[in-house]
């Protein structure tokens, strides 16, 4: 079982001053454009790339960290993440982190805590903190001191007892797709991780061709129920390069004709990009993929199509977590939408607020009253105000928790 992100907190992250939010196998971050929902998952791709490359790379990559912690007139010279994990079917996990700005664009990792324990036992088995590149506690013998800009769970990624961890936070994978990157002829790689605007989708589609051609099947399954007539996709090389080839049934012909991506539709393509990111956590040589996000899947498609675009994603979700960005209300329509799954997010005074949904809209949408779509399209779709005013004002990352076991189809 992959790493499955319960709660995530964050602290003066771009327009985000404080939240704490539960997730699901599938949650949906719903609210008007500008209010925040992309700055809420790129808090988790900072993460993700921060471990993969490096925390320094990270911010370089975001217009460094003066344009990462929170703009506002108090002037906040911080940021945190912390993610409350369940590791395996009987370990659970949180890991966070504060960076702080230092003249001249620095930046200093003030404090990163890692906790590993076994469900219900106690103290944990493996741990670490460290403050300004000090290690100040841990749970067996590790390097003293590294550079304040570098995150110690990169170093310690070598021993046994948190290489699973760093595996599976650092194999998340973020998208927002451009068809014109995948419309593109493209360089083949190892296809092991879907890049962030599809542009290695080929590769990926390689693999899935050889080591699950029944998930291969699903895609094509969900490709023709979303673009009617398209019943196949297949990677193609091209000399050096490879792209991919569509099959089309086509009036008065038996047989479908071949059409190269170059020749599809901005709206075809986002919906391949988007199927492929959902199910290619799979493989029997493939490391899982913790979490998949996807910023507004719906883009370029039908609202007809929506629905069923979701029934794939709520199917993903036995392989991934999976965490959306969206506005659209026929995305919402699909009976499988969770009042639980739905997360609120507005926005007052340039403040990001983020909240489950109020207790009148769960029981609407529970007792069948109302789909989550057409509560959005009344405008209804509000956080819930104690959950806001449960924040603290001084939250605190750090405090110490065991998270209970969840199963990872349970409502959240």
């Amino acid at each position: 079982m992959p790493v499955f992100v319960q709660t995530v907190s964050l602290l003066n992250y771009k327009s985000i001053a404080r939240c704490k939010v539960n997730l699901c196998p599938l949650s949906l971050l719903v609210g008007p454009n500008g209010a925040g929902k992309s700055n809420f998952l790129d808090s988790l791709r900072l993460v993700a790339e921060s471990l993969r490359t490096s925390l320094e790379h990270a911010l370089r990559e975001r217009g460094g960290i003066k344009e990462v912690r929170r703009k506002s007139r108090g002037h906040p010279t911080h940021f945190g993440v912390r993610l409350d994990m369940i590791q395996a079917k009987d370990t659970s996990a949180w890991y966070g982190f504060k960076v702080g700005a230092l003249p001249n664009g620095a930046f200093a990792v003030q404090r990163e805590e890692c906790h590993i324990h076994r469900f219900m036992q106690g103290p944990p088995e493996h741990f670490f903190v460290v403050e300004n590149g000090n290690l100040k506690q841990s749970s067996a013998e590790m390097p003293s001191r590294i550079e304040p800009d570098r995150l110690y769970l990169t170093i310690v990624s070598a021993l046994p007892e948190f290489r699973p961890l760093y595996d599976a936070l650092s194999h998340m994978g973020f998208y927002n797709l451009n068809p014109d990157r995948i419309r593109d002829l493209q360089s083949p790689d190892a296809g092991e991780l879907l890049k962030r605007d599809g542009s290695n989708i080929s590769s990926v589609l390689q693999r899935l061709v050889i080591d699950e051609p029944k998930t291969l099947e699903r895609i094509e399954r969900y490709m023709a129920a979303v673009v009617p007539g398209v019943n196949s996709v297949a990677p193609k090389n091209l000399g050096p390069k490879e792209t991919i080839v569509f099959k089309q049934e086509m009036v008065g012909d038996p047989h479908p004709w071949e059409f190269m991506a170059s020749n599809m539709s901005d709206g075809t393509l986002r919906v391949l990009g988007v199927l492929v990111a959902a199910f290619q956590a799979t493989g029997k040589n493939h490391r899982p993929i913790a979490l998949i996000g996807i910023e507004e899947p719906e883009v370029a498609v039908h609202p007809g199509a929506a629905t069923a675009l979701l029934e794939a994603l709520v199917e993903a979700t036995n392989r991934t977590q999976i965490v959306l960005t969206t506005h659209s209300p026929d995305l919402l329509d699909e009976k499988n939408v969770d009042a639980d799954s739905i997360l609120s997010v507005t926005s007052h005074q340039g403040e990001t607020k983020i909240a489950p949904v109020d207790k009148a809209t769960r029981e609407s949408i529970r007792d069948r009253l109302y789909s989550a779509g057409e509560l959005l399209r009344l405008g209804q779709i509000e956080p819930d105000e104690e959950a806001l005013k449960g924040l603290e004002k001084q939250m605190d990352l750090f405090q110490p928790t065991i998270p209970h076991a969840r199963p990872h189809n349970s409502n959240c």
